[in-house]
């Protein structure tokens, strides 16, 4: 099994060897001697070096108190969660499942070696609690590919005890400085080794800003692609929200390709769609059953006592885990498939040659202020059209396309906001608030066809199906209210984009 701790820390360089005494700062009480650490780390990458253009780091290191395998995620500079796993003679499959993504194919390699011998103190509290380890380490490193090369230095490590206050790492930065100690150039020692040791490369240009239609819609894409590459490991490992987060970004730019229609061909994009909503469906397997599942638990728990009639919590526990379609298990297996790859493959080809129309190299204040109208156009006529309907099904059905269409309308505009600016980010908030009243008006449409089958099955065990009805008749209430509230919404909001 592998662990995952979040590391923050801080890296200096200095003229002078040693450490600064650090008794000064405020709230250390001793600097403990804790001895001399020998290290031996070797860090793996793709002859390309694909994690290292990522801020990622796999290494193998003996020596210390965690030996074993690294795994590290950049967090925020000078934040990273490192997953650590027992030491092995090749990578971890829990560790190299989490690389996949930016990996794909491509085999790992060994590409750098680090010796170091770390001068390690411990500074503590009055209590004798740990706030921070400071070490000095003399580094040696040694190129594995390219030729081979090495370079070695000596740097200050300072890194801030588990759960501790990051703003101890200020105190203790504003006494190196005054020492003469200076922030390191190098965010880690694998890029410091990379850069000394290897070829010489040119570095990136960074992008040029967006000038033509084109390039706004291009740089919304990339964003997406980007987003779905990197929730991946987080996805993988649980992480809260992750898997919704991923499952937007894959509406996002399948909305897109919809909506600039004129700016990026079809009929290159729409079967990528089309995989697009494949892994979309995916990720939500068990997600959507899960927030049905929990609404109608909270519901319950709403009602008195006296309300529950029959065994209401057991039959909702069964109901929900007989609809459960999928499991981690199955999400880990469409993450490793092959068709996934493919798509990370297409995607990247996607954004590398891009499938440019005409209307592409158009100016943004026509091209694309033209796709946002055309989608808000859309929402206009289904909400208009809702509100004229009589409550029952035939509604429903027109909200619900509504909130859909809402939804790609907000994501449209978000793709416009740097080019259009506030009128752009005025309608993604309207279009928000719309796509989320809309939201819970379909919640509700929700719920009560799960309350049906829930009353049906009961019925047919003998049970009492009153609970049900009674749920269902709140649920009818709450969809009311919503209704009566979308009118008045709209009145304010109708008037559309402002471009």
């Amino acid at each position: 099994m592998a662990d995952t701790k979040r590391e923050i820390e801080r890296k200096y360089e200095s003229d002078e060897s040693g450490l600064p005494d650090l008794t000064g700062v405020a709230g250390v009480t001793a600097v403990i001697d804790k001895g001399v650490a020998h290290l031996d780390a070797t860090y793996y990458d793709t002859r390309d070096e694909r994690l290292a253009a990522s801020s990622i780091t796999l290494r193998r290191r003996t020596g210390g108190s965690d030996a074993g395998w690294h795994l590290k995620f950049p967090v925020a500079p000078g934040v990273r969660d490192e997953i650590q796993a027992p030491l092995s003679d090749t990578v971890p499959r829990t560790l190299s499942g989490l690389l996949r993504s930016r990996v794909r194919d491509a085999e790992l390699v060994p590409v750098v070696r680090l010796r170091s011998d770390r001068d390690v103190r411990h500074l503590v509290d009055a209590e004798g609690g740990l706030l921070a380890e400071a070490s000095v380490d003399a580094v040696h490193a040694e190129r594995l590919t390219d030729g081979g090369g090495t370079a070695q230095w000596t740097e200050i490590e300072v890194e801030l005890a588990d759960g501790g206050d990051v703003a101890f790492l200020d105190k203790v930065e504003k006494r190196l400085r005054k020492a003469g100690v200076r922030p390191s150039g190098s965010a880690s020692k694998l890029a410091r080794a990379l850069a000394e040791t290897g070829p010489k490369r040119k570095k990136r240009k960074p992008a040029p800003d967006p000038v033509t239609a084109g390039d706004h819609v291009l740089a919304y894409v990339r964003a997406q692609r980007d987003a779905i590459v990197e929730l991946d490991p987080a996805v993988r490992r649980d992480v809260y929200d992750s898997v919704h987060r991923m499952r937007v970004a894959t509406r996002r730019m399948r909305s897109a390709f919809r909506s600039y229609g004129k700016v990026l061909d079809r009929t290159v994009t729409d079967p990528i769609g089309e995989e697009l909503k494949w892994l979309a469906g995916e990720l939500g397997v068990d997600r959507d059953q899960e927030v049905l599942t929990e609404r109608l638990a909270a519901a319950l728990d709403e009602l008195p006592r006296a309300l529950l009639l029959g065994p209401v919590r057991t039959r909702l526990r069964t109901w929900s885990h007989a609809r459960r379609g999928g499991s981690r298990r199955r999400l880990i297996a469409v993450l490793d498939g092959k068709r996934y790859l493919e798509l990370l493959g297409t995607l990247d080809a996607l954004v590398a040659d891009p499938p440019l129309l005409e209307g592409a190299g158009g100016k943004p204040e026509k091209v694309v202020a033209k796709a946002v109208r055309k989608d808000f156009s859309k929402v206009s006529a289904l909400v208009e059209q809702a509100v004229e309907l009589p409550p029952g099904h035939d509604r429903d059905f027109a909200l619900h396309e509504a909130r859909k269409k809402a939804k790609r309308t907000r994501y449209a505009a978000e793709a416009a906001s740097p080019a259009l600016g506030d009128p752009a980010t005025g309608l993604v908030k309207s279009m928000k608030a719309l796509q989320s009243l809309l939201g819970d008006h379909q919640d509700s449409v929700m719920v009560r066809e799960a309350l049906r089958e829930l009353a049906q099955q009961a019925h047919g065990a003998g049970e009492s199906a009153f609970t049900y009805g009674l749920l269902y008749g709140r649920e009818e209430q709450r969809a009311a209210a919503v209704e009566a509230e979308v009118p008045g919404f709209w009145a304010g909001a109708k008037a559309g984009p402002d471009f």
